[in-house]
């Protein structure tokens, strides 16, 4: 779909989870191709989130020593300005899925959320590990297909040419199954309160929303 076709209607989602949109991902030479559009479109989706009254959920990885994202260096800082709130926190996380060894599932039980939109970087590692456990927990889940992204993969001499960026996270969409919502726009997506969203079809009717965790980052 182009930037210029009418965006799908979709049912609304709860929740917001931002995957690692972090200096050294979307700023200077390790940038992300098309950098400048993936933060437009998180941007955008960030702000309509907060006005809507979603959960929204910046994950922050916490790179090994040495590494682009190691805690405590530039490129490790959240790119997105966090702004606090009872429906806004930050969530460091140490490996690909967002919901290992954090406090992610609590964090969205306690909202009471019922459907996430998934974006970020990239797209084949921590976007889809993420998407993936919470398609496992049986929530509905959106992956915008213009707001996540990746690198390219080089060339294997002998074994396989390059792949372009783009191609890796199309594929790595695609792979999360049809439960998974990955033909829609940034647009495209509608956010709402927890506690009004809809469930997705084959998905369990989720209990009533409670108090959000604090907005302050939480640590691993």
């Amino acid at each position: 779909m182009t930037d210029s076709a009418q965006p799908v209607a979709t049912p609304p989602v709860d929740a917001l989870i931002v995957v690692d949109v972090q200096a050294a991902f979307v700023t200077g030479d390790g940038a992300v191709p098309d950098a400048d559009r993936l933060v437009d479109r998180t941007t955008d989706l960030i702000a309509r989130a907060r006005r809507a009254g979603a959960l929204v959920v910046h994950l922050q990885n916490d790179g090994p020593p040495g590494s682009e994202d190691e805690p405590g260096t530039p490129g490790w800082e959240l790119h997105h300005h966090v702004v606090p709130g009872p429906r806004e926190l930050v969530i460091r996380k140490p490996e690909d899925d967002g919901f290992r060894r954090t406090p992610l599932g609590r964090v969205l039980a306690d909202a009471g959320v019922r459907a996430v939109a998934v974006c970020g970087v990239m797209s084949e590692m921590c976007v889809r590990a993420t998407a993936r456990t919470a398609l496992e927990r049986d929530y509905r889940v959106v992956v915008p297909h213009d707001a996540h992204a990746t690198q390219d993969v080089p060339a294997a001499p002998g074994i396989a040419d390059a792949v372009p960026a783009a191609v890796v996270s199309r594929v790595a969409a695609y792979s999360l199954g049809s439960d998974a919502e990955v033909t829609v726009p940034a647009a495209g997506v509608a956010f709402t309160a927890p506690g009004k969203a809809l469930a997705g079809p084959g998905r369990p009717d989720r209990p009533g929303p409670v108090a959000a965790s604090p907005a302050k980052p939480v640590g691993t």
